[in-house]
């Protein structure tokens, strides 16, 4: 004997029909509810007004893993690491190019990283842009020579490191506002 549930569903669960089994409702008409073979075309037309552009779709395609706040630190700290080695190699440490590719392991960073570790984001940048820096860094000699051309080198491009972190900051927070704003209107989507 089939028993049904009779208290209400709580936040993220759904409401289940009085009968078992899938329900062929259209989107955005309650699970359960008649609908006529009029209305349920009108429903389906409504879910395709609106056109998806090709780059959005393309976008959609690429792969969107969800790292943690540590996960997402050492993501940025290896990468950096092996994009600085490989600038080292083929252009002789060129600031620039690091600094280019700080803002775009900065901007992925941030995407990457899990909604509940947003706020990882703009401090995890920073310490990955300090790891990298030390083969582009130039220096010479022992420990402290080394140690002098990180210092150094951070001191010099602290433009790039702000305007990651700045980047990493400015993501982080669209997603936060986009998550919150999905958040109060359970209704829309």
């Amino acid at each position: 004997m089939e028993q049904y549930r009779t208290r209400t569903p709580q936040h993220g669960q759904r409401a289940r029909t009085s009968a078992p089994g899938p329900s062929r409702a259209p989107l955005g008409v309650p699970a359960g509810a008649a609908v006529s073979g009029e209305s349920a075309a009108v429903y389906r037309a409504a879910g395709r007004s609106r056109r998806v552009p090709p780059v959005i779709l393309a976008l959609r395609r690429l792969p969107s893993p969800r790292l943690t706040g540590l996960g997402g630190g050492l993501f940025a700290a290896a990468l950096m690491f092996a994009l600085a080695c490989l600038d080292s190699l083929l252009l002789d440490g060129s600031p620039a190019v690091y600094g280019m590719l700080f803002l775009a392991v900065s901007a992925v960073t941030a995407l990457w990283v899990r909604p509940a570790d947003l706020v990882t984001a703009p401090i995890c940048v920073p310490i990955a842009f300090a790891v990298g820096i030390v083969p582009v860094s130039g220096g010479a000699g022992g420990f402290g020579g080394q140690a002098m051309g990180v210092i150094t080198a951070l001191a010099l491009h602290a433009g790039w490191l702000y305007a990651g972190t700045l980047v990493a900051g400015v993501v982080a927070t669209v997603r936060k506002v986009r998550l919150v704003g999905r958040r109060r209107s359970p209704g829309r989507r």
